[in-house]
């Protein structure tokens, strides 16, 4: 409309100037009906280029879930009509529903490497790199790889190289004690990372994971723990940790190793980098813990919750479960999940909204995260 404004004003400076010494009652008329259109568009075009408001859809939600029988066998041949979906105790309609075995997948290894963990790191390392082998297909899946203690340390970032990933992990090594410092630090044996200093920042790895890496990602992810469940000096709680995983849409596995009591004076030793690359520019996460921890907690039933929360498991490695064959339970999970998605209703408030799936024949179980976070 500007444009044709535009030309009926064009239009008459020509007709004005062919027509100086012509003065009829038409011309007249004419410039008394068009100039005040002139006018109007000259005074306010933009009233005639505004875009209609647009409608913003509301969130798709996805819910990964795995679901066992009586015995605990993984189930892989229910419909979408076999689920019961509620939010906040309200149905809902599945609207989305598939069989992820075959969706991009993106893992996180979140290792502890503080020292209560020394004794196991070798047995960890080496089970890693299997898992890892047996379940990133290549050009389609990636893993990630960071370690944590006083400092929370990016050792590999996104990839689906496996010879990256084998690399990062052999510079994780069983630290030895080294008390020529006088301060009760610590180094690495055979040249691994790690770091001098007391604290194991498992919060701040899980917050650091799934808000800087995860959530950027789209398809199946999820992180595992490799730790025993004790967090010195985040400047995260635990409430945010797994807050950060839920509302990256990440499953976060737990694979218990019962800490060296005693043992929490240090970490690792060696140079630091702190989390660099996409994780921040510099020196670390953490250091100053906000929320004072307890003197003692119960690090499996932490590792429990942030499983459960986010709608995974926790694993206790012992004499007759090896921290192996909990990784082939892991991958066996992976490669059996259900997918469903659906939409909020709008009147759906911002903020948590408490999420119950289940199955309809009763003699299954489901496993699927509690909750989810909605941000209009």
């Amino acid at each position: 409309m500007p444009r044709l404004a535009d030309s009926i004003c064009d239009q008459m400076k020509l007709n004005s100037s062919q027509r100086k010494n012509r003065r009829s009652p038409s011309l007249w008329l004419w410039l008394f009906l068009v100039s005040p259109l002139c006018v109007l568009f000259l005074i306010n075009p933009a009233r005639s280029q505004q875009k209609p408001d647009i409608a913003v859809e509301s969130k798709l939600v996805n819910v990964l879930a795995t679901v066992r029988d009586k015995h605990g066998a993984i189930v892989r041949n229910l419909t979408k009509d076999d689920f019961v979906l509620q939010e906040d105790g309200h149905p809902q309609a599945i609207q989305y529903f598939s069989q992820e075995s075959n969706l991009p997948l993106t893992l996180g290894l979140l290792v502890d490497t503080s020292m209560s963990q020394r004794s196991v790191l070798g047995d960890e390392r080496s089970a890693s790199y299997t898992f890892l082998d047996h379940v990133l297909r290549e050009d389609m899946d990636k893993a990630f790889l960071l370690h944590f203690d006083h400092e929370v340390e990016l050792l590999q970032d996104l990839t689906s190289s496996r010879q990256k990933l084998e690399s990062s992990l052999q510079l994780i090594d069983t630290p030895i004690q080294d008390n020529s410092n006088g301060g009760g630090g610590s180094r690495s044996h055979g040249g691994g990372r790690g770091s001098m200093g007391a604290g194991t920042l498992l919060y701040d790895a899980v917050y650091l994971g799934s808000n800087e890496l995860m959530k950027k990602q789209q398809g199946r992810k999820a992180m595992i723990i490799l730790s025993d469940g004790v967090d010195h000096g985040s400047k995260e709680s635990l409430t945010d940790a797994i807050e950060s995983a839920q509302r990256a849409d990440t499953l976060v596995y737990s694979i218990y190793f019962t800490g060296e009591e005693g043992n929490r004076g240090g970490g690792f030793g060696g140079p630091r980098i702190g989390m660099g690359g996409p994780m921040g520019g510099g020196g670390g996460h953490g250091g100053h813990g906000r929320y004072p921890q307890e003197s003692r907690v119960d690090g499996k039933k932490i590792l429990e919750q942030i499983s459960k929360e986010t709608g995974a498991r926790m694993f206790e490695v012992s004499k007759k479960l090896q921290i192996d064959q909990i990784y082939a339970q892991i991958e066996e999970e992976l490669r059996n999940q259900y997918s469903l998605g659906y939409t909020p209703g709008a009147d759906s408030a911002r903020g948590y909204h408490k999420l119950e799936l289940t199955a309809k024949p009763k003699d299954l179980s489901v496993q699927a995260r509690d909750g989810y976070y909605l941000d209009r």
